[in-house]
């Protein structure tokens, strides 16, 4: 589950002047040149205002989110290149205090961002066909840290085979040994550093501390019903129940902006600016030459002496390239785009995760349920902002796993995450009685969807198609979702706690009433990805190729959650992570770390399902 989307950054379409390639042309770069606010400028003799001077940054990122604060700390840790980050949504931090922005650092206030679009954008999907024409919520981060920022803190990497079948799909060199050094790096893990887990980078991972004995019973009740217990689903094993990694440090929000940005924003050549609203790039022929911007009502400029590279996640990043005339040139002629470059994978291959509560009354007084109450929510924020301890320093989720739907599976399809409190209406609504919940759902669910422009305007929000539960075998795993669930929580570890069954409820039973359920009640997991894939320059749909490189074009690159070739089987953001620290070694010319050999852990059979 993460949580991270109106838009109320103002702009307008900004129409590019042409200019010179004498114009444009940079010397080479000097240390000299760069300052801490003050990057090398370039005069334009052919801009709107005679004379004017542009600033001009070794590498140009759109997007301080996941990705983007990943790659301003490592781009900028030579000191001979300049680094411009340009963020649409404001700082992570009110007056540079973590408890003046409790909204966002509280990690069990992970809700509150969710309800206004401050941090967030607030997107939602086309009516969807297969599930009673819903509408479906997309929240995602507008803020220094993305979706870090706003998502339920869970860190999982998602399976081994998933980086496997992205290197069989066209991104060389993305299999999982050369992934897991990239995991490693970025990770510094609480538990201390083995194979699997990182002792000495930036982002800090834990495990939960509130001992409630919901979430123990929960995974005894998966290992009575059959399920292996696993100690570190990050690790050899994924398969199995057992605790949750969190990106929680002492008791507060260890997002990007946290573990990346804030900590390196004294370095002279990184300049980290906000409320700028990218509205196109700017191209030279196929070469990519800077971007135009927004920031305080005013059109701005900048250029890149080397590379622009997007990472403003699944939906910002190919908007701003068809915006720029990258991507279905049918698609962009109907609406008065000029066409840079034809590459009708833009936008397509969209991919997310669904899932859904099975939610079960609670007989004891021990779910967040009094947390709710406003006595209590003042007490717990007193003790947060004092000591940053207690029930405010966890999001909660601390138990959950990972296991197959059915036998054949050779890896983990379906996820679950228990939460010993009941969600209504993505968290804002406050519970109504004492219960408990996992979520659960299907991880690489074969319905595909796609997104494209409303307009040229890059104030009106794209057209979300994600086409959910289009296919009957999606239609199937959800229904064996509810079913296995139900199973696990009728387990006898459930006995002192269980009380009526709250959701799907006792009336729900034949398979089409299960299958009525999940269309009236499954949501967005809120992990879109996939819209700018990675794959081989072979492939007509890619985008970006294995350097993460924007096909037919130069000196542009996609960095974030868009260019996974298809979803991997957890949430995203740990692989986000990865993502940007892999190419940033790719940018900077580096040798690809690996580590051959892997264990990895099987299953005994596939002839049973679990």
């Amino acid at each position: 589950m993460q949580c991270c989307p109106k838009r109320k950054t103002c702009l307008a379409a900004y129409h590019t002047v042409p200019r010179t390639r004498n114009s444009v042309h940079t010397p080479s770069f000097s240390p000299a040149r760069c300052v801490s606010t003050t990057a090398a400028c370039r005069s334009t003799s052919s801009s709107p205002v005679a004379n004017q001077k542009t600033p001009s940054y070794s590498y140009v990122i759109v997007g301080a989110g996941s990705a983007g604060c990943v790659l301003a700390n490592r781009l900028s840790e030579d000191a001979q290149e300049s680094v411009l980050l340009l963020e649409a949504g404001p700082k992570d931090m009110l007056l540079s205090s973590v408890r003046l922005s409790w909204k966002i650092h509280m990690p069990a206030a992970l809700t509150y961002n969710l309800c206004d679009d401050k941090y967030n954008w607030y997107y939602h999907t086309l009516p969807q066909a297969s599930m009673d024409n819903r509408v479906m919520y997309w929240p995602r981060g507008r803020v220094w840290g993305g979706s870090s920022s706003l998502n339920a803190m869970v860190y999982i990497r998602g399976h081994a085979e998933d980086y496997n079948r992205w290197q069989r799909e066209g991104a060389e060199g993305w299999d999982y040994e050369h992934c897991l050094p990239y995991f490693r790096k970025a990770q510094t893990h609480e538990l201390g550093e083995d194979r699997y887990r990182g002792g000495s980078g930036p982002l800090h991972v834990s495990r939960g501390k509130t001992n409630n004995p919901l979430h123990t019973a929960f995974i005894e009740a998966g290992q009575q019903a059959g399920y292996p217990f696993t100690d570190d689903m990050n690790g050899f094993q994924q398969e199995g129940l057992g605790w949750m990694d969190m990106t929680i440090y002492k008791g507060k929000r260890w997002s990007t902006a946290s573990a990346y940005l804030r900590p390196i924003l004294g370095r002279p050549n990184l300049k980290a600016e906000v409320g700028c609203l990218t509205t196109k790039i700017l191209f030279e022929g196929n070469r990519a030459v800077g971007v135009e911007y927004t920031q305080k009502g005013q059109k701005k400029r900048v250029f890149a002496d080397k590379e622009v590279i997007l990472s403003g996640g699944a939906i910002n990043s190919p908007q701003l390239l068809m915006l720029s005339g990258v991507g279905n040139a049918d698609d962009l002629k109907q609406l008065g785009i000029p066409v840079v470059q034809h590459l009708p994978g833009v936008g397509s291959n969209l991919q997310d995760h669904l899932e859904l509560y099975v939610q079960q009354q609670c007989t004891q007084p021990i779910t967040l349920y009094k947390a709710q109450k406003p006595f209590h929510m003042v007490k717990i924020g007193l003790e947060w902002l004092t000591l940053f301890t207690g029930y405010g320093a966890t999001a909660h989720l601390e138990s959950g796993g990972f296991i197959r739907s059915r036998p054949g599976v050779t890896h983990p399809d379906v996820q679950f995450h228990f939460l010993p409190s009941q969600v209504i209406d993505h968290g804002r609504v406050p519970s109504k009685i004492e219960a408990y919940q996992v979520h659960v759902g299907p991880m690489r669910s074969t319905s595909i969807g796609w997104m494209k422009l409303k307009s040229a305007n890059p104030l009106d929000h794209p057209i979300l198609q994600p086409n959910y539960l289009s296919t009957d075998i999606d239609v199937w795993e959800f229904r064996e979702c509810v079913k296995l669930s139900r199973e696990i929580f009728a387990q006898k570890a459930f006995d002192p706690f269980r009380g009526p069954e709250v959701q799907p409820g006792p009336r729900v039973q034949s398979d089409a009433e299960i299958d009525a359920f999940v269309r009236q009640k499954a949501d967005s997991a809120y992990h879109p990805s996939c819209t700018c894939k990675m794959g081989s320059p072979s492939d007509p749909m890619a985008v970006v190729d294995s350097n993460t490189r924007v096909l037919g074009l130069e000196r542009l690159r996609v960095v974030d959650a868009s260019i996974m070739p298809s979803v991997v089987s957890g949430n995203l953001n740990a692989p986000t992570i990865m993502i940007a620290e892999k190419a940033a070694d790719i940018i900077r010319g580096r040798p690809a770390l690996v580590d051959p050999g892997v264990p990895v852990y099987q299953p005994p059979t596939l002839d049973t399902q679990r």
